[in-house]
C-alpha cells in the first residue's frame, strides 16, 4: 500500500508545512492609497464584451495545447490535486509554456469567462479549476535556473524539482514540504516551511517576479519597479489579479540539517502543547519545530522538527522541552536529503482543511479537547518566530509576522461524507478561535472561514483591497475570496 503524505508526516511527527499552497500561479491583490506608481491603471470604461471566447483563435496563438471540455483527455487536464474537486466544470484548459501564452489567454478570455491560473493545483477550495472558466495551466513554465546565489524559477515548477536543482547546486531556498506543491501558490501566500525560523518565509527571499496583469501586460515587480505590486506578491495570496510566470529568489548556502521526531504517551497532548508553546520562542532560529495532535477517542501527540546544525548542538535544546517523550528519533542529513525526508508521498489526497494562527499561547487542554472524538483529523501546528518576525507586518502583505505558530486543521473526506467532514472542521476551527487562536493562513484557504479577509490579511486587507480595485477594476481575476 502506498503511504499517503500526511500518513507519513503523522508517523514522523512532522506537519504538512506549506503543503497546501493556494497553488494558483496567479498573483494576489495589493493596495494602499490610489497610487501614482506604474502599477496604477485607470478604471475601465469599456463595455463588457459579449459572447464566449474565440477558442479556435486562442488555440492558434498558444505554443502549448488548448483542451476544451469536449476534447479527449479533458477530465485529466482539468484535474486538481484534491479529488473532491474533480466535479468542478471549467470549459477549457490552456497549457502555457511561455509568458506570451498567458497574455493570449487574458486577451481572449478576460471579462468573458472566469480565469484562474494553476501551478501545483493544491488550492484548498479548488479555486484553480473555476466552473465555466479557463484554467491557465503554467506547468509548462517549470525551469529552475541557479545563477550563483540567485535562482530563477518558472511559475509551474513544483517543490520537488526546485529542491533537487538547488541541492545539486549547493543552494537552499526555504519553502514547504509537499513535492507537488507549486512554487507560485506557496510564495504568493507567504511560504511557511521547515527552515522558516532560520531563513524566513519563501516570499522573504523573493527579489522579483514577472507576471501578466489583467490588462494583458507583462510586468516585472521588484522593490524598484511596481513596488506596490511587489509588496502584495509577498503574502497577499494567489489568484487575485494576475498570473505570475517566473520568480527570482535570493538563496543561501545549503546547510546540514538534523531532523527529529518525539512521540508522547496518550493523554498527554494538552500538557505537551503547553510545554511546546513555552519552549519554542526561547530556542534559537536555527531550530524549527511543529507539534501534531491527532484526533480520536484518545488524542495522540508528536513533536517534530529540523535544526540547522549538528545532532550534538540540538541535544541541549531538546532537553529544555518540559515534556518526556515515550520514543524519539534523530538523524543528520544534507539539505537535499532533509527535504526528501519531509516530502513523503505525492499521491492525490481527498480532504477538507482550514487554519488558525496562534499569536499568544493558547490553553493546550482546550485544544486537545477540540481534537477529541474527531477520528482522522489532525491539528498540524507549525512554529513561526525567528526570521519571520524580523520583518514588520506591514512590510509585506503577509500579516502574521508576530505569531507563535500556524495551525492547519486537516481531515480526510470523501464525496459522500464531505458535508459532515466540513461540519466537524468548522466546529474545530470555531473552537480554536474561542480558545484564542484567531486569524488564518491564506495558503490553507477556506470558503467557510468567518471574516476570512481580516483573518488572512489583518490590517493589510485595506491596502490589498485598494490595489485590487486599481489593478483589476473589471474583475478579470475575481473569485469568491479575492483579497
Amino acid at each position: 500500500m502506498t503511504v499517503g503524505r500526511r500518513t507519513f508526516l503523522r508517523a514522523a511527527g512532522l506537519g504538512a508545512v506549506g503543503a497546501a499552497a493556494a497553488a494558483c500561479g496567479a498573483t494576489p491583490p495589493p493596495a494602499r492609497q490610489p497610487s501614482t506608481s506604474a502599477t496604477s491603471l485607470p478604471p475601465s470604461t469599456s463595455a463588457k464584451p459579449s459572447g464566449p471566447p474565440d477558442w479556435e483563435a486562442l488555440r492558434g496563438k498558444l505554443s502549448g495545447e488548448l483542451v476544451l471540455s469536449d476534447d479527449g483527455g479533458f477530465a485529466t487536464a482539468k484535474r486538481a490535486f484534491n479529488p473532491l474537486f474533480d466535479g468542478n466544470k471549467p470549459v477549457a484548459v490552456a497549457k502555457c509554456t511561455k509568458p506570451e501564452d498567458v497574455q493570449a489567454c487574458v486577451e481572449a478570455a478576460g471579462r468573458r469567462v472566469p480565469i484562474a491560473a494553476r501551478s501545483g493545483g493544491h488550492s484548498y477550495a479548488g479555486y484553480s479549476a473555476p466552473d465555466k472558466g479557463l484554467v491557465v495551466d503554467v506547468g509548462g513554465m517549470s525551469q529552475v535556473d541557479v545563477h550563483g546565489d540567485q535562482v530563477v524559477i518558472g511559475a509551474g515548477a513544483q517543490l520537488g524539482d526546485v529542491y533537487s536543482a538547488l541541492a545539486t547546486a549547493g543552494r537552499c531556498l526555504p519553502a514547504g514540504s509537499c513535492p507537488t506543491v507549486g512554487i507560485a501558490g506557496l510564495t504568493l501566500g507567504g511560504g511557511i516551511g521547515v527552515l522558516t525560523r532560520k531563513y524566513g518565509l519563501t516570499c522573504d527571499r523573493l527579489t522579483s517576479a514577472q507576471l501578466v496583469t489583467p490588462d494583458g501586460q507583462l510586468r516585472t515587480a521588484s522593490a524598484d519597479s511596481e513596488s506596490d505590486l511587489f509588496w502584495a506578491l509577498r503574502g497577499g495570496g494567489g489568484g487575485n489579479f494576475g498570473v505570475v510566470t517566473s520568480f527570482t529568489f535570493e538563496t543561501v548556502e545549503a546547510p546540514t540539517v538534523t531532523v527529529f521526531s518525539l512521540h508522547f504517551p496518550a493523554g498527554s497532548a494538552g500538557d505537551v502543547l503547553d510545554a511546546w508553546q513555552r519552549w519554542l520562542p526561547g530556542t534559537p532560529p536555527e531550530l524549527w519545530s511543529n507539534i501534531v495532535l491527532s484526533g480520536g477517542s484518545s488524542v495522540s501527540c508528536r513533536v517534530g522538527g529540523a535544526f540547522v546544525g549538528s545532532s550534538a548542538q540540538l541535544t541541549p535544546l531538546l532537553a529544555e522541552l518540559e515534556a518526556t517523550p515515550s520514543s524519539r528519533t534523530r538523524k543528520t542529513l544534507s539539505y537535499g536529503a532533509a527535504m526528501d525526508y519531509f516530502s513523503g508521498s505525492s499521491q492525490r489526497q481527498t480532504f477538507v482543511g482550514s487554519s488558525r494562527i496562534i499569536t499568544d499561547p493558547v490553553d493546550g487542554g482546550k485544544v486537545s479537547d477540540l481534537a477529541a472524538g474527531h477520528q482522522g483529523m489532525d491539528l498540524l501546528i507549525d512554529g513561526l518566530g525567528g526570521a519571520v518576525g524580523d520583518v514588520a507586518p506591514t512590510d509585506t502583505a503577509f500579516w502574521h509576522r508576530k505569531a507563535l505558530a500556524s495551525i492547519q486543521v486537516y481531515a480526510p473526506a470523501t464525496s459522500a461524507n464531505q458535508p459532515s467532514a466540513r461540519k466537524s472542521l468548522s466546529t474545530v476551527v470555531s473552537g480554536l478561535a474561542d480558545a484564542g487562536a484567531g486569524g488564518g493562513y491564506v495558503n490553507y484557504i477556506d470558503p467557510d472561514l468567518p471574516d476570512w479577509k481580516a483573518a488572512y490579511y489583518g490590517d493589510n486587507a485595506g491596502r490589498l483591497d485598494q490595489l485590487t480595485r486599481t489593478l483589476d477594476p473589471d474583475g478579470v481575476f475575481a473569485f469568491a475570496q479575492t483579497a
